[in-house]
């Protein structure tokens, strides 16, 4: 399904079914402004049973998540912690973001600071990925609150090893 009004396309390897109910089938938001490396991702994570939601730039991922501009939490609906996240498809719950560094309007960077600022998103881990390795920005995205920083491009074992870490955290 493809909503290009809100700059968000969702994918799904398949119709949900038991099977996929028990695994506890991940949905990952994924934040890219360049289409190839957003759909390198996209694949990689459907490849890896994860819902995938895609959105080009940070501002268009926080329209998704019900939380565009939002600095003061009186602006925000009130959403309980047990409570899945609104979102344009319904009633998914992401469960994790993984998000370019570098990207026009709003950096990654910026984009996992309004995450982490938020009372309602802030438990989401936020994967950062980059083409560049610098220390210093790698650094200051995991003080930051990143859950995790990757060099691109992204690879089918980086996909395996992000959901091993993140199924131990949601146990």
């Amino acid at each position: 399904m493809d909503d290009s009004s809100s700059g968000c396309s969702h994918s799904s390897k398949k119709k949900s079914t038991m099977a996929d109910d028990d695994r506890k089938e991940l949905h990952v938001l994924a934040v890219d402004d360049n289409i190839i490396d957003r759909k390198i991702v996209e694949k990689l994570l459907i490849s890896s049973s994860c819902k995938v939601t895609t959105a080009e730039n940070g501002i268009r991922a926080l329209e998704y998540l019900g939380n565009l501009g939002v600095h003061s939490e009186s602006q925000t609906p009130a959403l309980h912690q047990d409570d899945a996240i609104p979102t344009a498809a319904g009633d998914l719950k992401v469960n994790l973001i993984i998000t370019d560094y570098c990207m026009p309007e709003m950096t990654g960077y910026e984009l996992l600071k309004k995450i982490k600022e938020s009372s309602i998103l802030k438990d989401i881990p936020v994967i950062v990925m980059s083409s560049e390795n610098i220390p210093t920005r790698i650094h200051k995205c995991l003080e930051e609150g990143a859950q995790m920083f990757m060099l691109k491009p992204l690879k089918h074992s980086d996909v395996t090893r992000l959901r091993c870490q993140l199924m131990q955290c949601r146990s």
